[in-house]
């Protein structure tokens, strides 16, 4: 019996023999234990998991030389070989935080992401489209937004004290030169470009990528839709016109195109005008977008866009009501664009385009016949990828050739110019770890005009100060060449430039959106007229801008209900053009406010919206007294509504009123060149063409999907 117990307790104590024991603790970098880190040996089933306190202890069967692997979510994987030769191993594991680009900080500063649904999308065409005051125009919803403000006889983007002309609009990463159609003196122009055609507007105030150059102070930047999954033919009548859309599917590719005839004289007719019009606005204007997938990473998109307007006006003296000049215009657009881009493998891909604009003005002023020829195309590649898990570049090349022209019957002399911009751009984006991103970078042009090369550096640095909330800097060097109105007439003008500084700190969490943000710009080279001569042009005008603003949006705290809240400071002069001094330019006003509130009701099958909106007044220039820009306008308001109603799901009816109180805004006011009898000179209010804008469509849908509606189209 002995001998038996004997050989029983050796068999069992022998594979004991042949084990070893492997201990230690898991830390990061820092030092601090991580616990839950999956500790095992590469292709065995021995492991184990450390605990609380970052330790661990498990015993191996396995002999000779093998591979120790710790993983834990977050961190890189740790490998290290271990000799199994001994009967215990103490280990001291390191794990290294992982760079993961889904949930690392980005950079913020200047670059409004008002929504945690995407990075880089601001608004949706729904926001667009059902932004009360907006008429689904785009500048009109990005309004609503901190840093912009209501210049209402423009209807362009004005920003951070920027002019109307410094917010350039990018499609698909490629420029378009003339964004908004034409519109009467001192009256709203509307952007070109239907908002149902992009799945993304990215708005940026300030301080963007080294990509988008000739922007002095902001670039809008739309992001063309893939191909569409479902055909369908939208029709709609409208108060003022009618439009018929379709869009065809296939596999892999899709196509969509509308077409719409405005004509605003019923209208007109019927609501009485601050505007003598000859012929009220009549327009034709088409789109197209074509989609096609090329092998498994490839898209190839072509997007095109044509319209065709015109009015005519009498224009009433100042002095005498019933002295008249006749305005007459009429304007050409054509815009295409084609795009291309795949990924060349697992770490870089490709992105390139080609764009073409032609715009074309007739103008007759009384007796006066001016022709402006406008034709520019661009062309652009670049290239994104990894270096690293830490190291991102974006690079890349393109050559703006524009040509301009603008002739008088009066004389044989034809002003215009003709510029080639190449230009190349680099940014890196350096992680050191999911916290803190710095991106570097620059952009380096050339001007055929002025045959100069110039540089403009860029530096951006965010800090993620928790789970939601993160601050960002941004510091840049910005460039435009002078407006076509004066680069025509000196062509040796220099480009206009600002340096813009950007503090940021902004918290995203559970569909609620709170920002800050300050910043500072200067201006520099900005057009000056010499002694007050408007042909006579120079480059030795300068200004500043400052200000702090405010943003929040909620869609989650009451049910079925989105709104936002947005407050802006600006603090602006400028010394530039006719001005004699620095002053406030006349577009500016100290404080802007807005708010934004949707709600649909389900019972109702009804969606309404309204948004009101403050301006303070603006300066302008009375010629009686002897300080320039000394008077100030009243503030602007405006309370809008919107309703969209459902009565089936493929079928809306809409209705939008702005203005709604008929409130009297005033934006400024013009005076006569010549002193009356009095020695005076007489003045004229310039206000809104007419108190409200009453807006009525029926739109219906038809399509396999009977669900499917113009909504996010409207």
């Amino acid at each position: 019996m002995k001998n038996v117990l004997i050989v029983f307790f050796t068999l069992i104590a022998l594979p004991m023999f042949g084990q070893v024991t492997l201990s230690g603790m898991v830390t990061d970098v820092k030092g601090e234990p991580v616990p839950g880190a999956n500790v095992l040996l590469l292709n065995t089933y021995d492991g184990t998991t450390s605990g609380a306190e970052g330790k661990f202890s498990f015993t191996a069967s396995e002999k000779g030389i093998q591979t120790l692997v710790v993983k834990f979510i977050g961190y890189k994987e740790y490998r290290q070989q271990v000799d199994l030769g001994k009967s215990h191993l103490g280990l001291s594991i390191i794990l290294k935080e992982e760079v993961n680009q889904l949930e690392a900080v980005t950079i913020t500063a200047g670059a409004f992401a008002a929504s945690d649904e995407s990075r880089r999308t601001i608004f949706r065409a729904l926001d667009i489209a059902t932004t009360a005051g907006a008429t689904a125009d785009i500048a009109g919803a990005l309004n609503t937004l901190p840093g912009t403000q209501k210049v209402g006889e423009s209807g362009r983007l004005f920003v951070r004290g920027g002019d109307g002309n410094e917010a350039r609009t990018f499609i698909d990463g490629m420029l378009v030169l003339d964004a908004y159609g034409p519109a009467a003196p001192n009256t709203p122009s509307r952007g070109r470009f239907l908002p149902f055609m992009f799945k993304g507007t990215s708005f940026s105030t300030g301080g963007y990528s080294a990509e988008y150059g000739q922007a002095l102070s902001s670039a809008l930047v739309l992001d063309s839709k893939d191909e569409e999954q479902s055909s369908r033919t939208d029709f709609g009548l409208l108060s003022v016109g009618a439009d018929v859309a379709h869009t065809q599917a296939w596999k892999n590719a899709s196509w969509a195109g509308k077409i719409g005839y405005t004509n605003i004289r019923p209208y007109f007719g019927l609501i009485n005008q601050e505007i003598d019009w000859e012929k009220a606005p009549v327009s034709v204007e088409g789109s197209s977008a074509s989609r096609q997938r090329v092998g498994k990473t490839g898209m190839f998109k072509v997007y095109g866009n044509f319209n065709h307007s015109n009015f005519s006006l009498h224009h009433h003296d100042i002095d005498d009501y019933d002295v008249t000049t006749l305005i007459d215009i009429t304007n050409n657009f054509r815009y295409i664009n084609g795009s291309y881009k795949t990924s060349l493998n697992e770490k870089w891909s490709l992105r390139s385009g080609l764009s073409y604009t032609l715009t074309q003005n007739d103008l007759q002023q009384g007796d006066i016949r001016l022709n402006e020829f406008d034709e520019g195309t661009h062309a652009k590649v670049v290239f994104d990828g990894s270096i690293s898990d830490k190291v991102e570049i974006r690079t890349g090349a393109e050559v703006i050739n524009r040509d301009y022209r603008a002739a008088v019957d009066t004389s044989a002399f034809v002003p215009g110019f003709h510029e080639v911009i190449s230009a190349a751009f680099v940014e890196a984006d350096l992680y050191a770890s999911n916290k803190f991103v710095t991106r570097v970078g620059g952009r380096v042009e050339h001007n055929n005009l002025l045959n100069q090369v110039s540089v403009d550096p860029r530096i951006s640095l965010a800090y993620k100060t928790g789970k939601s909330g993160q601050v960002s800097f941004a510091y840049g060097k910005f460039r435009q060449s002078p407006k076509n109105e004066w680069l025509r007439w000196d062509n040796e003008l220099e480009a206009e430039k600002a340096d813009h500084y950007i503090l940021n700190y902004q918290i995203i969490e559970n569909n609620r959106t709170f920002r800050v943000e300050g910043y500072y710009k200067t201006y520099a080279d900005l057009i000056k007229f010499e002694n007050g001569n408007p042909f006579v042009l120079t480059n030795e005008g300068s200004g500043y801008a400052r200000g702090v603003e405010l943003f929040y949006r909620d869609n989650k705290t009451i049910r079925n209900a989105d709104y936002w809240i947005s407050y802006s400071f600006l603090d602006t002069e400028r010394d530039y053009l006719n001005t004699p001094y620095a002053v406030t330019p006349t577009f500016a006003s100290a404080h802007n406010f807005s708010v934004v509130y949707k709600y649909f009701v389900s019972s109702l099958k009804t969606q309404f919206g309204a948004t009101y909106s403050f301006t303070s007044g603006r300066p302008y220039n009375n010629p009686n007294e002897d300080r320039f820009n000394n008077r100030r306008t009243k503030s602007y308001q405006d309370l809008s509504v919107n309703i969209s109603y459902l009565p089936k799901p493929n079928l809306i009816v809409y209705f939008s009123c702005t203005n709604l109180l008929g409130r009297d805004n005033i934006f400024g006011y013009e005076y006569s060149t010549t002193q009356n009898s009095e020695g005076f000179y007489n003045s004229r209010a310039i206000r809104q063409p007419a108190p409200r804008f009453v807006f009525l469509g029926i739109f219906l849908t038809l399509s396999k999907d009977k669900s499917i509606n113009q909504l996010p189209s409207l």
